[in-house]
């Protein structure tokens, strides 16, 4: 991990706040040096998974590097249950639980049930941001002292389990240096680049995308207390980003907030802004690129990858609405059911193969079987390569709703509905039927001021849908129920929705 800080100068902020100086790449390598002799004193080393639970800012920035240095970093949401951290902590076989000095009572409740050590991490009056020292009592003897190699575990990380039980994913150190490189590549980052991380640090779109490609550039990463649509844009005046990354719904909400921020708006300068983790609708693209006057980029990834597996281009590279991009980093390619590669224009399972990929999930055999074959890891998404090697989605496996045998994308659904003018966001997903098995539903979020029936939407639809893919029903909602990255989720929403069984049509 010390030599992804190399990139930086001594001197020049690697990690930074709005209200505070910015801790140096020299600051930052002493306190990765100075975290990993203290956690090897108190008995944890390399491949020792230590829980981080604290809130998005500076000092998770920093703590998740210096802690993978020399241990395997396990960030949990802060906003986690007691019930949820149990299991999390459980799971992972945590040696230690870091919190800061306010604490975090359901978390300390569940270490001190299970016999989990508690680190505590402490923030100096008037010190820089992301500047830290820990404390704990010692656990024992340290197995593995020192800084950890390319091959050992840094960062581990539950999927979402939307559809099972979380599969836990072990990243090595050359996973997470191998993203940090190819996104850093992508957005051709420089040392003058400026990222504002808006993205929660529990998971690996702001950790990698965010936090380590920026380093891995010798650029600076200030970190906001998490995302807040109302102060967005006073942050950005502070922080005068050149860069920020973020998913769809987050810049919904940004573009929301614009037209009461115009002087703010004026004065931004972004070289570019990036989208990840789901998929940009093409009509919040155009807008975002209107609003700000920057490219907007695409990308795609997924915890097993590290993050990034596609991107699309900066200027005068191709960045084409819909597509997620080409291949930027891992190899990727279009499968069939069988393992084939597909031509060009096929629709199939996205797989890639590369050194940003999880060797596996622990402990989970059934699933390594079926994602790992052929030769590649299997995504569980759905897409084509058009003639240029640009990658589109076309949804994600489960995701797909299967009304009486007709197989229907909610995202191509989405893209329709998102077309209608009084509709600000919109996500489709499967309801139950009793004769059909599943039909369409969307839930939909109306612009300001805006009116529309379901009648309206759905007449609308049906002029650029086949019959059977136009939604059945249409929820009106002020908000859409997200996950805890601000990622819309389809599975489970008919539930959360109350749509049970309707009748047969």
């Amino acid at each position: 991990m010390l030599a992804v800080l190399d990139a930086g100068k001594p001197e020049d902020p690697a990690i930074g706040a709005t209200d505070r100086a910015a801790l140096t790449y020299r600051g930052l390598s002493d306190i990765a040096e100075a975290t990993v002799a203290q956690l090897n004193k108190l008995g944890i080393g390399i491949g020792d998974r230590v829980a981080i639970v604290l809130p998005n800012g500076p000092e998770m920035a920093a703590a998740f590097v210096a802690i993978a240095a020399g241990a395997s970093a396990a960030p949990l949401n802060p906003a986690y249950r007691a019930e949820e951290l149990e299991f999390y902590l459980s799971d992972l076989r945590a040696k230690a639980l870091v919190v800061d000095t306010a604490g975090h009572e359901a978390a300390e409740e569940v270490a001190a049930k299970l016999n989990i050590p508690i680190l505590t991490l402490s923030v100096e009056a008037g010190g820089p941001a992301g500047a830290f020292t820990l404390s704990g009592e010692t656990i024992g003897e340290t197995a593995r002292p020192g800084m950890s190699a390319d091959e050992d575990e840094a960062l581990v990380l539950h999927t979402s389990g939307t559809t099972s039980r979380p599969k836990i994913v072990p990243l090595s150190l050359g996973n997470l240096k191998a993203s940090a490189r190819h996104i850093r590549g992508s957005l051709e980052l420089k040392a003058a680049d400026r990222c504002l991380n808006i993205m929660p640090l529990f998971h690996i779109h702001g950790l990698i995308a965010a936090v380590l490609s920026s380093l891995s550039a010798g650029a600076e990463v200030i970190c906001t207390p998490g995302f807040n649509a109302l102060k967005i844009f006073q942050w950005m005046d502070e922080a005068a980003p050149t860069w920020y990354t973020a998913v769809p719904t987050m810049h919904q909400a940004i573009l929301s907030r614009a037209p009461r921020n115009p002087d703010a708006v004026a004065r931004l300068r972004l070289r570019f802004i990036r989208s990840s983790s789901s998929s940009l609708p093409p009509q919040v693209m155009a807008e975002l690129e209107k609003t700000f006057d920057c490219p907007v980029i695409e990308a795609y990834g997924m915890t097993e990858a590290s993050h990034q597996m596609t991107s699309n281009q900066l200027p005068p590279g191709a960045r084409k609405p819909g597509s997620v991009g080409p291949a930027a980093g891992p190899e990727v390619a279009i499968l069939s059911a069988d393992g084939r590669p597909l031509p060009a224009g096929e629709i199939g399972e996205v797989s890639i193969r590369g050194p940003n990929v999880t060797a596996g999930y622990e402990n989970n055999e059934a699933a390594n079987a079926e994602a790992f074959a052929h030769g590649w890891f299997h995504t569980g998404d759905q897409g084509r390569l058009d003639e240029d090697g640009f990658l589109f989605l076309t949804g994600r496996l489960k995701e797909i709703i299967n009304r009486g045998g007709e197989k229907i994308s909610p995202r191509e659904v989405d893209e329709v509905l998102m077309d209608h003018p009084a509709v600000q966001q919109v996500v489709c997903f499967a309801m139950p039927h009793e004769k059909l098995g599943e039909d369409v539903a969307a839930a939909v979020v109306l612009r300001d001021g805006a009116t529309a029936t379901e009648r309206e939407i759905r007449d609308f639809a049906a002029t650029r849908l086949a019959d059977f893919k136009v939604p059945r029903k249409i929820l009106f909602l002020d908000e859409i129920p997200k996950g805890a990255t601000g990622k819309l989720q389809r599975i489970g929403l008919a539930e959360k929705l109350g749509l049970g069984a309707g009748p047969a049509k």
